[in-house]
């Protein structure tokens, strides 16, 4: 399961993100709609010169009566536009069946009549009529003429375009007469929006263009309308002299809803003011006839949408997304994402959120510029998301891993090193370099004297056992914890202290010195206690050595534990032992006393050189009596300068006042021997311990 909380995992996430974006479900596509909705409402609705919309609304049918209405109402319709000088009119009304009251004929010859002779008409020369067609799945024939097609480009438009297997017509005679025929088809989003309009489908091997391209090729002029295609699929769509509109690969556009109409219900030529050769869209509003579709600005009649399309193609105002923007979009994403799975686990916790937030802050804003500058469509939302994402995941991994160091630093620690030093590692693990860092250190050895004896003592009663060596530990692990120690390990009776490890102790030397002070108060307090329960006082020996040392994780990969090594290590180790030798409670060496103030009562005790060291070491301890300190100073002195006579004399006086006999015998002892001659370092070498 760890590898859930880890780095892999993240990149895993990565890439099943990617794939998800290939993939683009439907939830993903109708989000990325919705971003881009929220953008056309940054626009400013522009009020347009060239379109004018004709609804028959409610109006129109409380003074016309039932719709549909015979045909001789639309040829009426058709003599009203033009003698308000209409420019080209399209038809999002179809007529696919024949009127009732057949008056197809005479709509058909109004359509097609030079409209100079119809009284009124002034400006347009012929009457320009557009219908519009609509794809079907049903089992309707095609019909209608073929509009022609010109294509530019390395691949055949038909291939890339939407298509349709039938397509609904009007009747032939309509047909015939009309100037043009555009497809009045919708491509909505999977959450029903429409937001973008095929300007061009197959039906057959056949190619038909939009409503809104054909009035503009009416309008222009031109047999044909151009198709460009690149080697994904279509590019733009374009009719002479206009702009041409930039596509995606499958021929469609976005619309962009940014204007606002003239618009008339139809109630007769008196409702219909001078048009001045402008564009008019017809189509119906009557509730119950006409349904309205969803797009980024509300609710909206095909007759609005084909205004809206015909309009961006006048002004070049087309919202454009460019074939490369998925792959855009997808490195963007990556990018990101690597990006913020490194700040998560490479910079500190307090910059991690501001980065990532930046960085998806950054990828939004510029998507907005795009657009508000130069009408581009950019995907910012699986950006943002995948990136907020994999925040979140690699935070909480992160977080997790720092969660299970705390808590593995608190479970290693927690018994060796004081509350409020475990609280600073745990805050900053950063100060814990595991797996062997060399560092200078003082380290404490201390012992229980004649421990087989107590033993023995307690051979009926282990527990009690465990019980009297935990009653003395309780008391020195805390005064090693007060003064920043750290509890390396229990051996037994034994107990090893080290300071300077894992964390920073600028005085280690001299909070040694001063643990193994209150060690020795603290012991006496004890066996004044142990007395009273009739119990064996215990003598302790502790030595104390500062140097040079690998402190890290030592073991196995099974088992492991935090610890030292090094000679440094052994010295004091060898001291304690030295201790019971001496007669002192505890002892240190001069790398030791050249890391601390000179104390009051400093005592030089020898110069020995341990068992399997050959460098000697001069060994001190303290004491509080000053003239016993300044006795045992004295006698240690004339030892090493060979004056055994004054030796002598300071060890008399060392026993008469019964302070260190221990120490005065071993002196005595030593100046009984043959002295050596010649050269001489006043070194002690131990053959044992």
């Amino acid at each position: 399961m760890k590898w859930i909380y880890s780095g892999y995992a993240v990149a895993v996430s990565i890439a099943l993100l990617l794939v998800i974006r290939v993939v683009d479900p439907t939830p993903l596509q109708s989000l990325r709609g919705q971003v881009f909705d929220s953008y056309q409402q940054l626009d400013e609705i522009q009020h347009s010169e060239n379109v004018v919309i004709l609804n028959i609304g409610e109006q129109t049918l409380a003074k016309y009566g039932q719709y549909p209405f015979p045909r001789q109402y639309y040829a009426q319709m058709v003599i009203d536009l033009a003698t308000k000088n209409s420019g080209v009119t399209g038809w999002t009304i179809m007529f696919p069946e024949a009127d009732r009251f057949q008056g197809d004929e005479s709509f058909a010859n109004i359509m097609q009549q030079n409209v100079m002779n119809i009284p009124g008409a002034r400006k347009n020369p012929v009457n320009v009529n557009v219908l519009s067609q609509t794809p079907s799945v049903k089992g309707v024939k095609s019909t209608g003429p073929h509009i022609g097609t010109g294509t530019i480009g390395p691949v055949p438009a038909k291939d890339y375009l939407l298509t349709w297997p039938n397509l609904v017509t009007n009747i032939p005679i309509l047909e015939v007469v009309a100037n043009g025929k555009g497809v009045n088809a919708s491509a909505p989003q999977p959450d029903n929006q429409t937001r973008t309009y095929p300007l061009a489908i197959t039906v057959g091997n056949k190619i038909y263009p939009s409503f809104a391209v054909e009035m503009l090729r009416v309008h222009t002029g031109k047999p044909s309308y151009m198709i460009k295609t690149s080697e994904i699929g279509i590019q733009e769509v374009a009719v002479p002299p206009f702009d041409p509109i930039v596509t995606q690969p499958n021929g469609t556009a976005y619309i962009r809803f940014n204007n606002s109409f003239d618009e008339i219900e139809y109630e007769g030529a008196e409702s219909i003011p001078d048009l001045m050769g402008k564009w008019v869209i017809i189509g119906v509003t009557a509730e119950g006839i006409a349904n309205p579709v969803p797009t980024p600005r509300g609710n909206l009649y095909p007759q609005h949408i084909q205004a809206h399309m015909l309009q961006n193609f006048v002004d070049g105002s087309n919202i454009t997304r460019s074939q490369l923007s998925a792959v855009t979009e997808l490195l963007i994403a990556l990018f990101s994402m690597v990006l913020i799975a490194l700040a998560v686990y490479k910079l500190p916790l307090l910059l991690t959120a501001p980065m990532s937030l930046s960085i998806l802050g950054g990828i939004a804003y510029f998507s907005v510029y795009k657009y508000t500058s130069g009408l581009v469509l950019l995907d910012a939302t699986f950006p943002v998301l995948s990136g907020f994402l994999v925040f979140t995941q690699a935070s909480f991994n992160n977080f997790y891993k720092q969660y299970k160091l705390r808590e593995q630093i608190k479970k290693q620690f927690e018994h060796y090193l004081a509350p409020a030093m475990v609280k600073k590692l745990q805050k900053d693990p950063s100060l814990l370099k595991l797996g062997g860092d060399t560092r200078t250190m003082t380290y404490l050895f201390s012992d229980i004297r004649g421990f087989t004896p107590i033993s023995e003592q307690f051979k009926t009663d282990p527990q009690g056992l465990g019980a009297l060596i935990n009653r003395y530990m309780t008391p020195m692990t805390d005064l090693v914890m007060q003064k920043e120690g750290t509890i390396d390990k229990y051996i037994g009776d034994a107990l090893m202290a080290i300071w300077n490890a894992p964390l920073d102790v600028d005085n280690h030397a001299q909070l040694a010195i001063e643990t193994a002070q209150e060690m020795e108060v603290e012991l006496k307090k004890l066996n004044k206690e142990l007395k009273k329960d009739g119990l064996m006082e215990l003598g302790v020996g502790i030595g104390i050595n500062t140097g040079d040392a690998v402190v890290g994780n030592m073991g196995s990969n099974q088992r492991f534990d935090y610890t030292v090594l090094g000679d440094s290590v052994n010295l004091a180790a060898r001291l304690e032992a030295q201790t019971k030798e001496y007669g002192v409670f505890f002892m240190f060496t001069e790398h030791t006393l050249k890391q601390i103030v000179t104390p009051h009562g400093l005592v030089m005790l020898d110069k020995i050189a341990v068992k399997g060291q050959t460098a000697p070491v001069t060994i001190y301890t303290v004491l509080k009596d000053a003239k016993e300190v300044r006795v045992i100073n004295r006698m240690v002195d004339s030892y090493q300068n060979r004056e055994w006579a004054e030796c002598a004399h300071q060890i008399e006086v060392v026993k008469e006042h019964n302070w260190n006999n221990t120490l005065a015998d071993l002196y005595a002892q030593r100046i009984k021997q043959p002295m050596p001659k010649g050269d001489w370092d006043g070194v002690e070498r131990k053959t044992s311990k």
